[in-house]
């Protein structure tokens, strides 16, 4: 199927309820189950959060977004004490030290799960959606740098509050591939059989007796923040490099490569290493990064696939600089699509996510520090890892300047466990645990520890002995530094 290109003739058409943020702030009732646009800290709205935020009202808010947003709504917003509840996901430090104290109510979700949990009222009656675009009409929008649940919440909300944000060219329309399932009883399969196919519109369709106000913003995303891979995560890049090479040709890699990377400095580093495997790579995932833009460039990547444009200030400028030679090879498609489990099946993904700790027998702590503190979120890792072809945990072995190991004889929270993780790569190689019991699985993952932690870690195993499928010493698992 081929979508429509269209791009918007004007920013505003019809006649529309343009206003100030103060005044659509109005629209958004004090207890409000409030839909906001955003994924990947883009797209999400700006003015009427921080109109939101400096209103003086007694506000009680439940916050829902697609995934991360910036500080307009995680900071201000929450530091206003305007956020009661907040899913799914703690982008700033501001809103993580809030979930932390008990400030504000937090609840982890999957990514591929949200926009149905939002359309049936799983964090309340969606009161009102307040969502960024870069065109909007009497009865459509054109989202802006992210698509993530926009469509979904847009159809659920009772009110609708768009922010057109005049500071992003309308042409990212020509990235946008708007396309949502019917409800359960009624779905049907996505009718996406490959990566690079389009199946939707540019544009996000409303009643429009739900358009309430319509503000004119001028305010880029805060631009991601790369920063420069450090000997470990070179290493492990390396690593990943070496193994993936090793896979091209056997299944579920038969002469192409279809990845998806987590988001932040170590996904962009991993990106680099890919450019010359001796196979087509094409990109199935979420957030799409600067290593991404150089590899269409590079002429080494064909399709990059997602829901959110995670780029830095020089890497939005270059998008926007020839967004329609970009526009060939990108697609945006709401998360519900991008992370669909039937849609990551489909394509054989290879998926390739981070974590804060990995236990002896593979299972993953992506989210908690010591088991208790929030450090981010969930993310769409679970919609990937548990449907992907290959999954792939791909982090260094150690954290804080290398006094603490990442590498643990019992993970102290567990988001993935052992039955959703096939390979491990760390910094000092590459444990397989495809078709392996748990105790040969102690044995490869140990030896991805960093070598200072080995014996420690080998101790432990000795403490939990021969009993049991998974031997553990509990009493010293989380206390087991000689």
């Amino acid at each position: 199927m081929t979508a429509d290109r269209w791009v918007p003739e004007a920013r505003l058409r019809g006649d529309l309820p343009v206003t100030d943020a103060a005044s659509a702030a109005e629209h958004v009732p004090d207890d409000a189950t409030m839909l906001v646009s955003g994924f990947g800290s883009v797209g999400y709205p700006k003015a009427v959060p921080l109109a939101l935020a400096e209103a003086d009202r007694d506000l009680a808010l439940t916050v829902v977004s697609g995934g991360s947003v910036g500080s307009e709504i995680d900071t201000a917003l929450v530091e206003a004490g305007a956020v009661a509840r907040r899913y799914p996901y703690a982008g700033t430090p501001e809103a993580r030290a809030a979930a932390n104290e008990g400030r504000v109510a937090t609840s982890d979700r999957h990514v591929s799960a949200v926009a149905d949990e939002a359309r049936f009222g799983h964090y309340g009656p969606p009161d009102v959606a307040v969502v960024e675009a870069v065109a909007c009409g009497p009865d459509w929008l054109v989202p802006s740098g992210s698509l993530g649940q926009t469509p979904a919440f847009v159809e659920a909300a009772d009110a609708l509050v768009v922010e057109v944000n005049e500071a992003l060219p309308r042409e990212l329309a020509l990235v946008h591939d708007v396309w949502t399932p019917a409800d359960p009883p009624q779905r049907e399969p996505v009718p996406l059989t490959d990566p690079g196919e389009r199946i939707g519109s540019p544009r996000i369709p409303f009643d429009p007796a739900k358009l309430r106000a319509v503000v004119r913003t001028d305010r880029r995303d805060d631009a991601y923040e790369f920063r420069d891979p450090t000997p470990e995560v070179e290493a492990v890049a390396a690593n990943l490099r070496a193994f993936l090479a090793g896979e091209v040709g056997r299944d579920p890699c038969p002469g192409r490569l279809r990845m998806q990377f987590g988001v932040g400095s170590l996904g962009n580093a991993m990106m680099a290493e890919l450019g010359d495997l001796d196979a087509p790579v094409e990109y199935v995932g979420e957030v799409i990064q600067d290593g991404l833009l150089d590899m269409v460039d590079a002429g080494d990547l064909s399709v990059v696939s997602g829901t959110a444009l995670a780029l830095s200030r020089e890497g939005q400028d270059r998008l926007f600089a020839d967004l329609e030679r970009y526009a060939e090879a990108l697609v945006l498609r709401p998360a519900e699509v991008s992370n669909a489990p039937g849609v990551v099946s489909r394509m054989g993904v290879v998926a390739v996510n981070a974590a804060v700790e990995v236990d002896l027998y593979g299972h993953v702590n992506s989210t908690h520090v010591e088991g208790s503190r929030l450090l981010n979120g969930l993310g769409g890792s679970g919609d990937f890892w548990r449907n992907a072809a290959l999954s792939v945990v791909a982090v260094p072995s150690t954290a804080g300047d290398g006094d603490i190991s990442r590498v643990v004889p019992l993970a102290t929270h567990v988001d993935h466990t052992e039955h959703d993780v096939d390979v491990l790569v760390t910094d000092h190689g590459v444990a397989d645990l495809r078709g392996t019991s748990p105790r040969e699985r102690a044995e490869r993952i140990l030896a991805c520890a960093a070598p200072e932690f080995r014996d420690d870690l080998r101790a432990y195993l000795g403490r939990a002995g021969d009993e049991g499928h998974e031997p553990h010493d509990l009493p010293s698992a989380f206390d087991w530094r000689a």
